[in-house]
């Protein structure tokens, strides 16, 4: 069941021109990637242990990465598998 309550609407940034008209048109819908389909979360031993050393050996208590992985869509086309397998710290500046 979909929380509608933590839904926002899409925004995008101001620019000069504009590409679209951004008057809504039609009925609002809801766009929520297990609305449709069954997420799984699937990441590799080595990147989870990566991740987890550097965040032992970061002084400060938060800290910025990047996870980077794939998405995949299954034969059946009723799931997606989010595939994490790769740890990018990141740089300080």
């Amino acid at each position: 069941q979909i929380c509608l309550e933590r839904m926002v609407p899409f925004s995008f940034p101001l620019s000069k021109c504009a590409l679209w008209d951004p008057v809504p048109v039609g009925d609002v819908i809801g766009s929520h990637i297990s609305y449709y389909r069954n997420p799984k979360l699937s990441i590799v031993e080595k990147t989870l242990r990566l991740a987890y050393r550097h965040a032992k050996q970061n002084e400060q208590q938060l800290f910025s990465c990047f996870l980077l992985g794939s998405l995949l869509v299954d034969e059946d086309g009723e799931g997606i598998t989010v595939i994490i397998d790769r740890f990018d710290p990141g740089r300080e500046i």
